[in-house]
């Protein structure tokens, strides 16, 4: 066999020993076992505890998994402040934009049935998407004060537009549409999701589709989850625990929180400029609207994030349960978006954001193209996304590694200092 075979086939095998990884309940492996030092991954617990130290957040749930084994595990700190409880590994985060890459393998999975294609307008199953106009400021050297006017988009928005935020879709009260955005009501809640798709649908863009990329927050994904609604003929909930969770043995994640799991869930804190603040929990939907966000819907524990991540790394199968196909996974993890970068994602808060130079993005997914611009460590090809209240993943197939890390507090500098005491206790 060539020394070009062996290399092939090396990583191959690492991912056929990972597919019967994890069972109900995780398994720590001595981290020299995977080619990790135990001591330097102490790290990890020091880098958290200095956080909870400072009143950050209250506290995190921290995993590190590679060649399907458990390498670190663990909970520090509370999940609340005013209580004190102690944070356990099985504690309920809210995912919030978690939850947008298991939307984008529910598209793939339609994908593969033949049932869309990622080229399709999403007027084909949203009607309102048809014929969209974009935004234009009337003066671009003084935007705001001279106003708009709309053009004609040279294109539709397609499933890929949105998949890899490149649809100009308007989602805050800032851009060209901005005030369109504002005025539609969209982000106060109350309608049900094929309301609030139909509604987006109306509103111009921000910018011509697939020239630009600006990240679509609670608006894109959620638009997605309601194509597959209509594709599928099932609510997303039923998609998603019947296509996705229950396959994955995610028993631990829901769009609806059963009334005896409330008290597991961790608290949700804003950081300020006087400390951090309780934030109250989403408020409940009239009786009789249906809203399940493919955007962020999902609260779930690290456990079960860790079977998505791992399925994923595994080419698209966990515990011989085929999801994906391996190409679909591929094309998922693969840079979609050219040489657009991601400039124009920013963390708001009080810590220093994220440097996503390097990065591009596939479909629900950034995707690290280099490794030298962002200043942090990693891998080309390693992909991964975050949510608005802290929680962040990425998943390594090169060095075949998985870390999580969800707290309830967003800190957005834990997305480059997670990431770093992790890789800097690889020792093979």
């Amino acid at each position: 066999m060539s020394p070009t075979a062996k290399l092939i086939i090396a990583p191959s095998l690492c991912v056929l020993l990972a597919l019967q990884a994890f069972a109900a309940s995780l398994t720590v492996t001595k981290p020299e076992e995977v080619g990790f030092s135990e001591e330097r991954l102490k790290r990890v617990h020091s880098v958290i505890q200095s956080h909870v130290d400072a009143k950050d957040f209250a506290g995190a749930v921290t995993l590190v998994a590679r060649k399907g084994k458990v390498v670190h595990f663990e909970a520090q700190g509370t999940t609340d402040m005013e209580s004190g409880r102690a944070m356990r590994t099985d504690t309920l985060f809210r995912m919030a934009s978690m939850t947008k890459p298991l939307t984008a393998v529910a598209v793939l999975m339609l994908m593969e049935e033949g049932k869309l294609v990622l080229a399709d307008p999403v007027s084909k199953f949203i009607p309102e998407f048809k014929n969209p106009r974009v935004a234009v400021w009337n003066l671009p050297n003084d935007p705001r004060g001279a106003g708009v006017k709309l053009i004609s988009a040279d294109r539709e928005v397609t499933l890929q537009h949105i998949l890899t935020h490149t649809a100009g879709l308007a989602v805050t009260a800032d851009g060209p549409a901005g005030d369109f955005f504002r005025k539609s009501k969209l982000d106060q809640g109350g309608i049900s999701l094929a309301e609030f798709s139909k509604r987006s649908g109306e509103l111009p863009l921000n910018f011509q589709p697939g020239t630009q990329w600006q990240y679509t927050g609670g608006v894109g994904f959620a638009v997605l989850g309601r194509v597959v609604e209509v594709v599928s003929g099932m609510n997303l909930d039923q998609f998603f625990k019947r296509r996705i969770l229950t396959p994955l043995n995610m028993n631990n994640t829901f769009f609806t929180i059963p009334a005896d799991r409330m008290g597991d869930v961790a608290t949700v804190y804003l950081r300020t400029e006087q400390g951090v603040k309780k934030q109250s929990p989403p408020a409940a939907l009239p009786a009789g609207v249906e809203f399940f966000s493919g955007a962020g819907g999902l609260t779930g524990t690290a456990e079960d994030y860790l079977q998505f991540c791992q399925m994923l790394l595994n080419g698209g199968q966990w515990n011989g349960t085929r999801l994906l196909s391996r190409k679909s996974v591929e094309l998922m993890t693969d840079n979609a978006i050219g040489n657009l970068n991601l400039a124009n994602f920013s963390e708001t808060g009080l810590t220093l954001e994220q440097n996503l130079r390097g990065y591009g993005f596939g479909l629900g997914v950034r995707v690290r193209k280099s490794t030298g611009a962002s200043g942090w460590l990693g891998s080309p090809g390693d992909y991964g996304w975050g949510g608005a209240y802290g929680t962040y993943f990425w998943v390594d197939p090169k060095e075949q590694l998985i870390g999580i890390v969800l707290m309830s507090t967003r800190v957005a500098i834990l997305r480059t200092e997670f990431p770093n005491a992790v890789y800097q206790a690889l020792v093979d």
